[in-house]
């Protein structure tokens, strides 16, 4: 197929499918298959090699910072944003800015030392799941602060700086200008169709089947239709939510089902690629949003951005999301 630009009515963002310059996945470059660490910061045991807990999953009986733990939470030693403070709002000339007021935790998805979640069984995945939803209603209560992402770096490209499975979490006393842009997308659509966008684009994936990768009852895991990297992968419940943290244990059990074998499914087809995902959901301060459905963005990193990229906004991806989709649905786990 010639080369096609496609837009995600989602973020707005135009994308270069340049099916002409397509590889076959195995034609990428991805990372070594990484060898684990001599000595491992988050392994049981190494309790106090990190900052002291936040909050843990624990075995009756076990002691904070001790063994015992099968999820955990710390905060980042070189925080991005920190909690103590004021936002302390000011002017410097025609520029704004504010104390850098926020949180930043590392969830440890597991006491043992694997480097994807997808080594781990289902309750375990389901525990660090359900983590995020705790800690996200755990600070949401702070009415300094007004959106929380939640967010996986696998493999050094992708920005990971230890091989340990873990999460991160960041939470910002302003609203992102990415998700500001996808708030504002689904209201506009919203007050011209009186619909929910994902919701809308929920249907017409179900319908064509062509970019499902997975379909689980309660979520659809699909590749976007204009996706800015080869294989990325969206998971979005079926049903309309708006916010992640407000999510019910059989909706986490299965979110932790379909997102544990999505990504697998990625790791046996593409070998150690490395990925980031990115938890999108509603800010803090508003209510149920009809207009806004949370959703996940899995993003393996098989491209780099090169100059044009970073000059016009476009991304450019050999891969159509058709072909991807056919290609994850053979791979047998």
């Amino acid at each position: 197929m010639p080369s096609e630009l496609r837009k995600d009515p989602l973020s707005q963002r135009w994308v270069i499918i340049a099916a002409e310059r397509a590889r076959r996945p195995g034609d990428f470059e991805v990372e070594p298959e990484p060898v684990p660490p001599g000595f491992d910061p988050f392994a049981a045991g190494n309790e106090a090699k990190t900052p002291p807990e936040i909050a843990a999953y624990r075995e009756p009986g076990t002691a904070p910072n001790t063994p015992g733990w099968r999820v955990r939470v710390v905060p980042n030693k070189f925080p991005a944003l920190q909690v103590e403070g004021t936002l302390n709002k000011r002017g410097d000339g025609i520029y704004d800015r504010m104390q850098g007021i926020g949180a930043h935790e590392v969830i440890i998805d597991a006491p043992q030392c694997v480097r994807s979640f997808t080594a781990l069984s289902d309750v375990a995945v389901q525990e660090m799941v359900w983590m995020y939803r705790d800690r996200l209603v755990d600070l949401r209560r702070d009415k300094r602060l007004k959106y929380g992402m939640v967010f996986k770096n696998v493999g050094v490209a992708a920005g990971a700086t230890l091989y340990h499975s873990h999460s991160q979490l960041i939470v910002t006393p302003i609203l992102p200008r990415a998700v500001q842009q996808k708030l504002e997308s689904c209201v506009q659509f919203y007050e011209y169709r009186g619909r929910c966008l994902v919701c809308d684009m929920l249907s017409q994936e179900a319908e064509t089947k062509t970019r499902v990768v997975l379909d689980s009852g309660l979520f659809l895991s699909f590749e976007p239709y204009a996706p800015r990297t080869p294989f990325e992968t969206w998971v979005v419940p079926k049903n309309h939510e708006s916010h992640f943290e407000d999510i019910q244990t059989q909706a986490c059990e299965e979110l932790a089902f379909i997102l544990k074998r999505t990504v697998a499914r990625i790791e046996k087809g593409l070998g150690a690629v490395p990925y980031n995902f990115m938890l999108t959901s509603s800010p803090f301060d508003s209510g149920p949003l009809a207009h806004f459905h949370w959703h996940i963005e899995i993003v393996p990193r098989m491209t780099r951005l090169a100059g044009f990229e970073w000059g016009t906004g476009f991304y450019v991806n050999p891969v159509p999301p058709e072909e991807a989709a056919e290609f994850l649905r053979t791979v047998t786990l």
